[in-house]
Formats: structure tokens, sequence, C-alpha cells
């Protein structure tokens, strides 16, 4: 009985440990970048986007489709970092070997 009692200890502390870590990872702030940091995203923890910058060297109408491209993968760099920054804060809870559908 006094193992079962220190095991679900255990697993509070883990599920405490595990809560702090998301929430610390919902605040976190990404920025991608794309076209030679011409057009930077800011993205938070859950992927949202938050700011969009373009550098004023791209803001003629002729430019609208490529700035349109460079905010897609700029995002799309941002979001790969969370990813990664999640798996790696995630992967410390985690036996070796199994990951965390994201």
């Amino acid at each position: 009985m006094n193992n079962m009692n220190q095991l679900m200890k255990q697993a509070q502390q883990m599920q405490a440990k595990l809560m702090e870590t998301q929430n610390r990872l919902n605040e976190l702030e990404i920025v991608g970048s794309s076209g030679g940091n011409m057009v930077t995203v800011t993205l938070n923890g859950k992927g949202d986007m938050k700011k969009v910058c373009i550098d004023e060297k791209l803001a003629t109408p002729e430019e609208i489709e490529i700035i349109a491209d460079l905010i897609v993968a700029a995002h799309n760099d941002a979001k790969a970092k969370i990813e990664a920054k999640m798996a790696e804060e995630m992967g410390n809870f985690m036996p070796a070997g199994m990951k965390l559908p994201f």
C-alpha cells in the first residue's frame, strides 16, 4: 500500500511538472523568417500568428504575390521551431524512444 501511495505521489508531481512545462511553452513567442529576414512572423506557443513584419523594400504592388509566399514560408518556419521546442521540452517526460504526437 505504501508503494502505491508513493507511486501516486510521483504521478501527481509529474503531472504538475508537465502542466507547468505546457504553460511555459504556450507563453513562448517564436519568430520565423524568410526572404533573408525580409519577412518575419511571430507565433505563440500554440501556433497562433501574433505579428507579421515586412521589410519596406517589398511593399510594392508588383511584389504582392512574393510577399504572400514569404509570409507562408515564415509562418511555416516559426511553426516548425515551435514543434521542435515542444518535442524537446515534452521529451523530458517521456521514456526513451516514445514520442508525443503534435
